[in-house]
């Protein structure tokens, strides 16, 4: 008689998952950023806890707290020393100005990083009031190495000169134009560049109002294109648009794929690696591929980044047919094409066109008509205006920024950047004296065109974090936009053997060999775009490894 199986060559019960033992340190850490006005949300990612977690050990503060005050004396010292609130604050908006600088790829050093925490630490005592005046914090170095600590702060790109790198990285370039015999065509160069969409003149009416309303951010008009072409100047990208919200009131009803721009949404802004990877892969390598097919080119491109911490390093890996090359950071901004005039000009383009539109609204006359206007322009208006705005860089202007990096490929080399800017501030300063908004000169309208390319200030900064806690306490009541799905090969995998199992069901049992064919051709055709994906997923494995 057979024995009986033996009860643990049964399926497994599944094991009792395992407690995570929480130390006093993090208990008193969690109610510490309580104290100092952190949102549970903000807590659990920070500590790498479950929300239910931070909420208990915030309702047991008290029993938390006794425990603290019956520890060994040198530990009890240790664990409850306080931080202030304002001095956590200027740690959190520094960090979020690092993050700014390095996305920008701007040099720093540890002397500029101490006097933005000192004007930050400042700023927000004088706003806290007197209650908080009697901290004092001097920026040592001593903090900033507990504050990279604190922060687990990667290494900044710091302050360099490196006198005659600018002159050897074009001849590294000709070489490697030679080597894949690219032409002026094939030869692209992007770069990232923040735009202030809603913003006027100070001496305008409607900047010296805007200010003075009470609810005033001027941290809400700010947003982040990815702007580019080739060497040639006879193909510009569609541009990529990086926006603080993905679904905003003004774009309710239009479809984003029909946009004159690729909208992507980031809660500061601000391109990503993965933002900045679905755009080389799903925009870029098939956008230069219909290119080169219209121009009869070989269907081949060498594509020049800065290093910018969006900018992924493997992207020469994802294409066959693009070539991804890297400036150096100490040259990049003096010999990179899309810096050399490409971002101001579409910027001056993008203010007249701003002015000409209020001049077509309105007439210009009626004061209390354009400040209607004005309140109503919404990112929507934006979008048309960058579109139009960036349709007038001609060639010539696209192709004359390439001289210091590769001067064999300009055309145009007597076109100046510099002149054109020029032309168009004076183009504008007209354009606004001849509206009702007020007494503008040459020097307001270049003010503002420069503050396209400065830093958060303290003030953004702060408005920034306000903007961010709002919008946390009302991700409860709102719909998250849906993540974007990738498909692995295991999955694909199984849903062909789906595919595969069905047909044989229906080739088993059709009562018609006819259909069998047709339906067969039919699924094959239908889930072709499915399994050219596992391949090319299945080639970079292989790569890979």
């Amino acid at each position: 008689m057979p024995g009986k199986r033996p009860l643990r060559a049964t399926a497994i019960p599944s094991a009792k998952r395992e407690r995570k033992a929480i130390t006093l340190d993090v208990k008193l850490e969690v109610l510490r950023r309580f104290e100092v006005g952190e949102k549970l949300s903000q807590i659990a990612k920070a500590l790498g806890l479950a929300v239910s977690t931070v909420a208990t050990i915030r309702d047991n503060k008290e029993k938390i707290t006794a425990s603290s005050q019956i520890a060994t004396p040198l530990r009890a010292s240790r664990l409850t020393r306080h931080r202030s609130a304002v001095m956590e604050t200027m740690e959190r908006l520094l960090r979020v100005w690092l993050e700014d600088q390095s996305q920008r790829n701007v040099p720093l050093s540890v002397t500029i990083i101490q006097e933005k925490a000192k004007s930050l630490f400042d700023d927000l005592q004088r706003e806290r009031g007197e209650s908080s005046q009697t901290e004092k914090f001097s920026a040592s170095k001593g903090w900033f190495v507990r504050f990279k600590e604190r922060h687990c702060l990667p290494h900044f790109k710091m302050n360099s000169t490196a006198p005659g790198k600018e002159d050897v990285y074009p001849e590294i370039l000709k070489s490697i134009i030679q080597e894949g015999e690219y032409t002026p065509q094939q030869v692209f160069n992007v770069d990232e560049t923040g735009l202030y969409w809603k913003r006027m003149p100070e001496r305008t009416f409607i900047s010296v109002e805007e200010k003075a309303e009470p609810g005033f951010k001027s941290s809400e008009d700010r947003l982040m294109l990815l702007l580019g072409g080739n060497a040639a100047g006879d193909f510009k990208l569609k541009p990529l648009l990086v926006y603080h919200s993905e679904n905003p009131k003004a774009l309710k009803g239009y479809s984003k794929p029909n946009l004159p721009v690729i909208w992507r949404s980031n809660r500061k802004a601000w391109a990503t690696r993965s933002i900045f990877h679905e755009w080389f892969t799903y925009f870029f390598c098939p956008a230069v591929e219909k290119y080169c097919a219209q121009n009869n080119l070989t269907n081949k491109a060498l594509l020049i980044l800065d290093n910018a911490p969006c900018h992924p390093v493997n992207l020469s890996d994802l294409s066959d047919n693009v070539r991804v090359v890297y400036l150096h950071n100490s040259t990049a901004d003096s010999i990179q094409p899309i810096c050399q005039g490409v971002a101001s000009t579409f910027k001056a383009h993008y203010l007249r066109r701003t002015f000409e539109h209020i001049l077509e609204a309105t007439d210009g006359e009626d004061a209390a008509e354009i400040r209607e206007f004005w309140r109503n322009y919404s990112i929507m208006d934006a979008v048309d205006n960058i579109a139009v705005a960036w349709e007038e860089l001609r060639p010539a202007t696209m192709n004359s920024v390439w001289k210091k990096i590769w001067p064999e490929c300009v055309q145009f080399p007597s076109v100046s950047q510099t002149d054109n800017v020029a032309q168009l501030q004076q183009n504008i300063v007209t354009l606004a004296n001849s509206m009702a908004l007020g007494e503008v000169g040459e020097a307001d309208v270049h003010q503002l065109l420069q503050s396209h390319e400065e830093g958060l200030s303290n003030e953004e900064l702060m408005q920034l974090e306000q903007e961010q806690a709002g919008e946390e306490e009302g991700e409860e009541g709102e719909e998250a936009a849906p993540a974007l799905r990738q498909l692995t090969t295991r999955e694909l995998s199984a849903a062909f053997s789906h595919f595969e199992a069905g047909l044989q069901v229906l080739t088993s049992n059709s009562p018609d060999g006819a259909w069998n064919l047709k339906v067969s051709r039919a699924i094959s055709d239908a889930i072709s775009c499915y399994r050219e994906l596992y391949s090319e997923k299945e080639r970079r494995s292989k790569q890979l490894s």
